[in-house]
């Protein structure tokens, strides 16, 4: 069963216990619903499986935006070299390659940039998602549950807080960029 079957199994549990007179509360069976809890530990692993698939999509996205930026600087280099061969057209040439090598950084950037806003988004609604079954289904009862949520939503945001920094550095050009002045 997944975690939401399990939370509204237990919903169920709580909407047909029997009550008791004058107090609001009501009688359940603690072991049915320890039981329960203890398969939503079970079933938890594969939400940080889905974490950690979003954790490996920013990498391989990341990892294809640079091979694609590497691409592009090779070729803008090997049509420089072919036209600084060609003594009477050396100064264009330069120029081309330039606005090439700026073209494919800004490209790099741009590509980047969007990749942190996917990958912050979708850690933006996991950890919404996490948030909001916190809220509905949990209370003071489930304690360590709660806890269990919170670490998540910490690694979550500070998966958010690396991609936001990554996103900074290159904005501001430090991720490793070669620049002009360092070749």
């Amino acid at each position: 069963m997944t975690v939401l079957e399990l939370l509204e199994e237990i919903e169920d549990i709580v909407d047909t216990a029997p009550g008791l007179p004058l107090t609001g509360k009501i009688m359940v069976d603690a072991n049915e619903l320890l039981e329960i809890v203890r398969e939503i530990r079970l079933s938890l692993p594969d939400d940080v499986q889905q974490a950690k698939w979003v954790k490996d999509e920013k990498e391989r996205i990341l990892s294809e935006a640079k091979s694609e930026y590497e691409k592009v600087i090779v070729e803008a280099k090997k049509q420089a070299d072919y036209l600084v061969e060609h003594d009477d057209i050396t100064l264009r040439a330069q120029k081309m390659a330039e606005e090439i090598r700026v073209g494919a950084e800004e490209y790099a950037r741009v590509l980047k940039m969007r990749t942190y806003d996917y990958v912050d988004k979708m850690l933006y609604d996991m950890q919404g998602r996490m948030e909001d079954l916190n809220l509905k289904y949990f209370g003071e009862m489930y304690a360590n549950l709660e806890k269990t949520f919170e670490e998540i939503g910490g690694v979550l945001q500070s998966n958010r807080d690396e991609i936001k920094g990554m996103a900074y550095r290159t904005q501001k050009g430090e991720d490793g960029v070669i620049t002009r002045e360092e070749e």
